[in-house]
């Protein structure tokens, strides 16, 4: 059984910052990456960056290189996205997912809840 819990979300000013968490338990796939995805109103859902579950390799979508971090402690079994500088652009509900590791696939296609994220302008 997978399951992943999205905490964090909320409300920010625009240039705030937020920082989101993913606690995955159940089966943990050591090679994968663990993946953030957003999901803005009346969009598709799109990849925002991964990190290696193995090893210290991030990467991220253009769109928020440079603004956004991604970390984990696998003790927790818990993946942070930090998220800098935010623009209403950002405002979307965030979602991790495993993904296959350097790439944005989904192939196990479970999801957790979410977590809102609102930026104001």
């Amino acid at each position: 059984q997978v399951r992943l819990v999205e905490s964090g979300g909320g409300l920010v000013q625009a240039g705030g910052s937020l920082r989101l968490s993913c606690v995955a338990s159940g089966r943990i796939f050591s090679t994968y990456a663990m993946g953030w995805f957003r999901q803005a109103p009346g969009k598709e859902r799109e990849f925002v960056g991964a990190i290696n579950w193995s090893g210290i390799s991030t990467y991220y979508a253009n769109s928020v290189k440079g603004r956004f971090t991604i970390s984990k402690d696998i003790a927790k079994n818990t993946v942070y996205l930090q998220m800098n500088s935010l623009k209403s652009d950002d405002t979307a509900r965030y979602y991790c997912a495993w993904v296959v590791a350097g790439s944005n696939r989904n192939p196990l296609d479970t999801w957790g809840q979410g977590t809102l994220v609102t930026v104001s302008s």
